[in-house]
């Protein structure tokens, strides 16, 4: 059961909704209106406001969806989150050690480098693109850990509740896949969607370790758009689903059952709710 306090289980549906209503919106007012939104509002491209709602749109969500039902309290200790560190040593090694040498490894298979080449204007503007990513990817994690995971695990084991976000996830980067001035116009939209599916149950238990952890997930999602990594495509997808398979396998006591999952948006709250 979960407390009081927390945010309430009905709240995922307004979570999800207004989640697509925002990042369709902008993306989708550009497939259908390319001309007028690039005259009007500039091109969709990385640094662009519209780019960073769209890519916000479930930390803007999450975070909205904990202050308007819990308060300011409950918000305190949803972002009190960030604060939690403490895991079991392997899952730190995986996020700092392994997600590299999967693209290093992904790389080498295709006959690439060890590691990106650097930009034009040096190390320094890789360091400060990596600094920038920090502000783009990871903030989806307020999100998709921070309010869908808890309260999907109040219902069902890890592993679908990380499959069903992993879905979700992908579905929502679709509109991107048709814009030719962001990444994603370059990629397959079906790899992209099993590596989704793959990273987010990866994540779980990591994050499910944690105690709930958002600063965990963050850096796990920050390493996958490291700028210093290789390209990897699409061995770094296949490399992943072997590797999540094999930490499903491990962890299959914990990943398919709710009991020790954590299911609480805002950790410590009193009293039950549906």
């Amino acid at each position: 059961m979960t407390k009081r306090s927390d945010v309430p289980t009905g709240a995922l549906f307004f979570f999800v909704t207004g989640v697509f209503a925002i990042t369709w919106g902008v993306v989708g007012a550009y497939i259908f209106w390319p001309d007028a939104m690039a005259t009007r509002f500039g091109s969709l491209e990385l640094g662009h406001p519209f780019y960073f709602l769209a890519t916000w749109a479930p930390a803007i969500m999450g975070i909205g969806v904990v202050a308007v039902t819990t308060g300011g309290a409950g918000l305190r200790g949803f972002l009190g989150r960030l604060l939690l560190w403490r895991c079991a040593p392997v899952w730190w090694l995986l996020i700092l050690l392994g997600i590299p040498l999967v693209y290093v490894a992904g790389s080498l298979i295709k006959g690439g480098a060890l590691m990106a080449d650097l930009p034009e204007e040096g190390a320094g503007m890789a360091f400060l693109f990596l600094g920038v990513m920090l502000f783009l990817g990871p903030m989806e994690e307020f999100g998709w850990r921070g309010v869908a995971q808890p309260i999907l695990q109040r219902h069902m084991a890890p592993i679908w509740a990380g499959m069903l976000i992993g879905a979700t996830w992908g579905l929502w980067h679709l509109p991107a896949f048709y814009i030719a001035t962001v990444v994603y116009a370059d990629w397959q939209f079906l790899p992209f969607f099993i590596g989704n599916v793959t990273l987010a149950v990866l994540v779980t238990p990591i994050f499910n370790n944690a105690r709930g952890s958002l600063l965990l997930p963050m850096l796990f999602h920050w390493q996958l758009i490291n700028p210093f990594w290789p390209d990897a495509q699409p061995w770094d997808t296949w490399i992943l689903v072997a590797l999540t398979a094999l930490v499903v396998l491990w962890k299959r006591d914990e990943m398919f059952t709710r009991q020790g999952a954590v299911a609480e948006v805002v950790p410590g709250c009193g009293g039950a709710v549906r």
